[in-house]
């Protein structure tokens, strides 16, 4: 997976112009961010994330670079799903669905780190009154006329975009991942070709309108506002798709086979390449253009639209909402191994999958400090007790 990663990057020059902006709003020069996939032994915290992209400051992306890394085995079990598990899916969809979700989601991850977060360009001002683009002919592709706004002095893409800025950014490396995987060269990167690269749009496709819907679980309707930046991108994105219109998305509510509220969400793979490409270009150029221009306010008017969840319009999102918490599968659990020092070898131990060996597997890895641990866990649950229900 290195090896594909660093032929991406590699071929940045080329597929950085396929993007939907005007030149002028690129980066001068890609900085080639530095790609390794690695398989981690143990990652001892409260949640274990399939990639890593550091920093997370724009402003030192821009003038100095970052790093990528991938834990390829968190990849290989974090996405895997049983048939009986996948939710708002056609039958029809479900084996592509298992068989192709992996390798779609290696595509997506590749081109959303380090093409996605890697490019776009931002207009700024310094404290000397330098600028780092020509404000005289600088032209606004959405206007049409002369660029008027950009970032002054020691302002960064987070201090101006504040509360919205690191969703914002999300969502337009997912859209970035979205549109270059309709590329020949970057399916052909990660071994795709012909009609297996066909079934890889597709299913990157129809992951991305499936993890829209299946975002709702991070809104919270008492106070309007979404817990995770990701899940608000997806959702934004499965906006945009539903508003393309000409049958691209559709997604309707159905009672179960239970007899309980249900939806199913079906994407036209006929249309990907036409109806679906034009909706994602159009809004990734605006995207990017309010945030190279530091357009605090156009880009909050277009971002908080599209997050909004209500009960009106063609969908009832804040009932979607209540049949995506109820068709919610159970939080995968991560039995993770342990080493230990045995004479001159290191031994590795592992656990049975289930919470029994979940709990071993922690105890036995603060083995030094395992009684104040265990008080400061015991501590823990009594604090978080009134939240429980009972």
């Amino acid at each position: 997976m290195s090896e594909r990663f660093a032929k991406l990057v590699s071929s940045a020059e080329v597929l950085l112009p396929e993007l939907p902006w005007p030149r002028d709003f690129e980066k001068d020069t890609f900085l080639k961010p530095d790609f390794t996939s690695l398989d981690v032994l143990t990652f001892a915290g409260s949640g274990i994330p399939a990639g890593i992209n550091i920093p997370n400051y724009d402003d030192i992306r821009q003038s100095e670079g970052f790093k990528n890394v991938s834990l390829g085995n968190v990849l290989a079990v974090a996405y895997a799903t049983q048939k009986e598990k996948l939710t708002f899916l056609e039958e029809e969809d479900k084996d592509a669905y298992i068989k192709w979700k992996g390798p779609s989601f290696e595509v997506q991850v590749g081109l959303h780190e380090l093409l996605g977060h890697g490019s776009g360009k931002l207009f700024v001002q310094d404290d000397q009154g330098k600028f780092n683009f020509d404000q005289n002919t600088l032209i606004n592709p959405e206007t049409g006329e002369k660029v008027t706004s950009w970032y002054r002095g020691n302002e960064t893409w987070d201090s101006r975009f504040s509360t919205i800025a690191s969703s914002y950014e999300e969502c337009r490396a997912e859209c970035v991942g979205l549109y270059l995987c309709l590329n020949k060269l970057a399916l052909s990167i990660f071994g795709h070709e012909d009609q297996d690269a066909e079934d890889v749009v597709y299913i990157n496709w129809l992951n991305m309108v499936r993890a829209g819907l299946l975002g709702l679980e991070f809104y919270t309707s008492e106070s309007s506002s979404w817990r995770q930046a990701h899940m608000q991108a997806r959702f934004v994105i499965l906006r945009v798709l539903l508003e393309a219109g000409e049958g691209l998305v559709r997604l309707e509510e159905v009672a179960g086979a239970d007899g309980r509220p249900d939806a199913r969400i079906t994407l036209d793979r006929t249309k990907i390449r036409t109806v679906g490409k034009t909706a994602i270009q159009r809004f990734l150029c605006k995207l990017q253009v309010l945030k190279a221009t530091a357009d605090v306010a156009g880009g909050r008017a277009l971002y908080d639209g599209y997050s909004a969840v209500t009960d009106s319009g063609s969908h009832n999102f804040l009932r979607l909402r209540d049949t995506v918490l109820l068709r919610k599968e159970d939080r995968k659990m991560f039995v993770q191994a342990n080493t230990r020092v045995q004479g001159e070898a290191v031994e590795l131990v592992e656990y049975e999958g289930s919470v029994a060996g979940l709990i071993c597997s922690f105890t036995e890895r603060f083995q030094e400090d395992a009684e104040q641990l265990e008080a400061d866990l015991l501590e823990l649950s009594k604090r978080d007790s009134p939240c429980w229900c009972h």
